[in-house]
């Protein structure tokens, strides 16, 4: 590019940055840090704590720090993603309106708080739960943000990869809660890390136009929607149904557990199952919306019904 050019260019952008309001520059932070989206990932974390926390021992100041501190680290991590996929959301329609494609904020402006909140969410980890806690989250951080983020763009084992840094809020909560990491710790990780792959792969059909503009390949085996990858979003949401009843098997859960795990399991598989006889979108939709449910009501039953 022409030094001038450039020169004019970043000058309109720094122009545009000051004009710019306080209030909408912290709305947009809000935005960045995506606090919908990372409120489902702290209820997660909290199903854990609880799920773990022993008999008497509950406290709401470690449960409202863990949910803070969740919070903040989960923002980070989205906000660091949106910081390296800004030319790739420029590209997609749902993404298109994010604070740094607009330019209402700066990408210096979003490392900045992004670091912040990433080293105030693990510094409190670390001091309120120990340093094993502090060192899972820091992990989760790194492999979404180091591993996961730039991989999209190469292949798709990159679902495959982020499906690890997003089952360990459960993991997490139940490590803050006993100090430890123990069969439970990896019960919990291991239901989610399963809920990962048609839960993610049942977006990205829906969305595979948007994810193909940004140079995304993300269904099973970088395919298109097909029968192939229909075929492989069932194998896994079967594969979710044994592993959610894991728990009770290890008599961490009792029987009505199990029965949610189970007719959880079956309401993640009709649509999987439909998808696979009609490749019709609508049926993807549908798996994504039983996904959103199936994670919350699985696990307030493992905490209910803990045994």
């Amino acid at each position: 590019m022409d030094p001038d050019r450039y020169f004019c260019r970043a000058l309109s952008q720094t122009r545009t940055l000051l004009r710019v309001p306080f209030s909408v520059k912290f709305r947009s932070v809000a935005v960045l840090f995506k606090l919908r989206l990372a409120s489902l990932v702290v209820v997660s974390a909290a199903f854990g704590y609880l799920f773990g926390i022993p008999q008497g021992g509950f406290s709401w100041a470690g449960l409202l720090g863990l949910c803070f501190a969740g919070t903040l680290l989960t923002g980070a991590s989205n906000a660091f993603n949106q910081v390296l996929e800004v030319r790739e959301d420029g590209l997609m329609k749902r993404t298109g309106d994010r604070p740094l494609v607009r330019g209402t904020l700066s990408r210096t402006e979003a490392v900045v708080a992004a670091f912040l909140a990433a080293g105030i969410a693990t510094l409190m980890l670390w001091l309120q739960f120990g340093a094993l806690t502090g060192i899972l989250g820091f992990i989760s951080m790194f492999m979404y943000v180091a591993l996961y983020t730039p991989l999209k763009k190469v292949s798709s084992w990159a679902v495959f990869v982020g499906a690890f840094p997003g089952a360990f809020p459960p993991m997490l909560g139940y490590v803050a809660a006993t100090g430890h990491f123990d069969l439970g710790a990896g019960l919990l990780f291991a239901m989610q890390f399963m809920w990962q792959f048609p839960h993610f792969w049942a977006i990205a059909w829906v969305l595979d136009e948007d994810y193909h503009r940004a140079g995304f390949r993300l269904m099973p085996g970088g395919r298109t929607p097909d029968r192939p990858a229909s075929a492989i979003i069932l194998l896994y949401s079967l594969f979710l149904i044994p592993t959610g009843m894991l728990p009770w098997v290890f008599g961490f859960v009792g029987p009505w557990a199990l029965a949610v795990a189970a007719l959880g399991g079956v309401v993640m598989v009709v649509p999987a199952l439909r998808l696979f006889l009609t490749q019709d979108v609508r049926y993807a939709r549908q798996l994504m919306f039983a996904s959103f449910l199936y994670l919350p009501l699985v696990q307030l039953a493992y905490v209910i019904f803990r045994t």
